[in-house]
């Protein structure tokens, strides 16, 4: 019996089939089918039940998968010792970023160049990077698919996240310079309402920014009208730039998309769009994660707001 074999027998249960697991282990489907079988032959016993369309462990496969667990553990937790001793950090972290934050810098928060340093430190660790919206990211830090994330926060996150507030902008009405807001503006700023029946040019649905303005025209007694959805502020900017249409973006995403365009403050209420590092309140599983995820937040702004994980902004927590 190797120990291959146990992890590729728990990886197909956890995955609910063969090329599933083959691909979490990055291992031909063939290759695992092989390895199981092998391990069945060993115990004498059908350890999975390949008949339905998920497969599912057997009555002899289900007794065999704590011990298969606990084994797998307990061989990690000798590595880990050991790399301790030899100050080595191995294992693997998945990073989740909104679209356009690998560009974003604020003060010592550079995702990029803070990844380049951890790698230099630990090139054993093996780094994983996926943009999505915000709301799958929450979900995929709560489920485990995902350790760490940086996302929109459109109100609080889900239970079970703590997160570090890194952003927080007002938000604005990016128009053209001929539009009938800007003449209507006082100030500089236009109420909520006046975005009543105008076609809006928005993120799309699931992204933090998105959702507070759905959820402030909601409370203002209309349904935003968003025609046209990118997942970068500044093409949003340069859509407006061209008429198509009123953007809501963070103040200063307009800058980028020429002379023609005015941000517009949105006032009564006034919207912001935040952006935060977050991580399950627990802590992500493995010792990589948690030293990036210390990284990180000890490179987060001190800010005026409170910290939801209960420590200082910017500590290990």
């Amino acid at each position: 019996m190797e120990l291959a074999q146990l992890r590729y027998f728990v990886a197909v249960v956890e995955e609910g089939g063969f090329t599933r697991a083959g691909a979490r282990l990055h291992v031909s489907q063939p290759g695992v089918s092989a390895q199981v079988a092998q391990l069945e032959r060993e115990l004498g016993q059908r350890l999975l039940d390949r008949s339905g369309r998920r497969v599912t462990p057997t009555e002899a496969g289900e007794a065999v998968l704590g011990y298969a667990r606990a084994a797998l553990a307990a061989v990690e937790g000798i590595r880990r010792t050991a790399d301790a001793f030899s100050g080595l950090l191995r294992g693997r972290v998945a990073l989740g970023l909104i679209p356009g934050a690998a560009g974003v810098s604020v003060g010592a928060f550079d995702v990029v160049a803070l990844l380049g340093d951890f790698h230099d430190a630990h090139p054993q660790v093996e780094i994983s990077l996926a943009e999505d919206t915000s709301e799958r990211m929450l979900a995929a830090l709560r489920g485990g698919t995902l350790d760490l994330a940086v996302v929109g926060l459109g109100g609080e996150p889900p239970t079970g996240i703590s997160w570090q507030l890194l952003l927080d902008e007002p938000l604005v009405a990016a128009v053209r310079a001929d539009d009938p807001l800007v003449r209507a503006a006082v100030d500089g700023g236009i109420p909520l309402g006046a975005l009543r029946g105008r076609a809006l040019i928005g993120l799309p649905r699931g992204t933090g920014l998105r959702g507070v303005l759905e959820r402030a025209c909601a409370a203002a007694g209309f349904t935003p009208r968003v025609d046209f959805e990118a997942a970068a502020p500044a093409v949003l900017a340069r859509l407006a730039a061209r008429g198509l249409g009123v953007a809501v973006i963070p103040a200063g995403a307009e800058s980028g998309a020429g002379p023609g365009l005015r941000a517009l403050r949105i006032t009564d209420p006034e919207l912001s769009g935040r952006v935060a590092l977050a991580w399950r309140t627990d802590g992500p599983s493995g010792p990589a994660a948690r030293s990036l995820l210390t990284l990180l937040r000890a490179a987060v702004p001190a800010t005026d707001h409170p910290d939801p994980t209960g420590s200082p902004a910017g500590g290990d927590g």
